[in-house]
């Protein structure tokens, strides 16, 4: 771990689970002067090789992943440093996320999946087949498996990010919020990009033209979950019926 001998600009990357946040991370860290330092709350991720980090208090933490974070190879002169947390890490450590409300000058990219129900089916095959991420080399791993949704958890989720979204918003001045829609990620990265470069106010970098990272699931919702029509029937004149038509995934 490296002081930053700097003074360098925060950043974090929330969404709800399987939104694109990691696309985010990869397309930011190809910027030679912005690092991103994955999930700060994962115990697994590999970016932090300590996982006691998370027995220190939430301020702790914060000045980790902002004044101690680890040195990204190649990269001399970082003015952008972050970091990126999923809803359901702020759920799991209550008190979290006031905290980092409160860190001075933090810029938040919240990463919008338009419809929900994807990034719940998502959700469900990735945790059913242990395939959370796909790499360029891991094309013969096959499509994720279809998967049965409950209305429970449907209704459940879909009020979870509803109110994350909410959450958001209510917690940070708007200028310090980025909004960033999935589907506009995967179809215009370049674009998005340069919407992100203007709102951390780093220089322009050209996006990638590939990334190492692959999109798992290209199947729509009525081919991955095999009781989307029971779904549908309920939720119909819903404030969650459009996450049902054709077309929406």
């Amino acid at each position: 771990m490296n002081h930053s001998t700097v003074t360098t600009e925060p950043f974090v990357i929330v969404g709800m689970p399987r939104t694109g946040t990691h696309y985010l991370e990869e397309l930011l860290n190809a910027h030679p002067n912005v690092s991103s330092n994955g999930e700060l709350l994962n115990p697994y991720d590999t970016i932090w090789l300590d996982r006691n980090r998370l027995l220190r208090s939430d301020r702790q933490l914060l000045e980790l992943a902002y004044l101690h974070y680890p040195a990204a190879t190649g990269k001399k002169h970082v003015t952008h440093v972050g970091c990126k947390i999923n809803q359901p890490q702020f759920q799991e450590r209550p008190g979290f996320f006031e905290e980092l409300a409160r860190w001075p000058r933090l810029k938040v990219m919240l990463v919008i999946r338009t419809n929900t129900l994807e990034s719940l089916r998502s959700l469900v095959q990735a945790r059913q087949s242990g395939h959370w991420l796909r790499y360029g080399a891991d094309n013969d791993s096959g499509p994720p498996p279809q998967v049965t949704l409950t209305i429970e958890d449907c209704e459940a989720y879909f009020k979870a990010a509803s109110d994350f979204h909410r959450q958001v918003a209510d917690s940070f001045s708007p200028a310090n919020v980025l909004p960033v829609e999935y589907e506009s990620l995967l179809g215009a990265p370049a674009v998005c990009l340069q919407a992100v470069w203007a709102f951390l106010g780093t220089s322009v970098h050209p996006c990638p033209h590939r990334t190492v990272l692959q999109r798992q699931e290209v199947r729509p919702l009525e081919q991955t979950v095999f009781n989307f029509d029971e779904l549908k029937r309920h939720f119909r004149g819903g404030p969650y019926e459009s996450f049902f038509e054709a077309g929406k995934d």
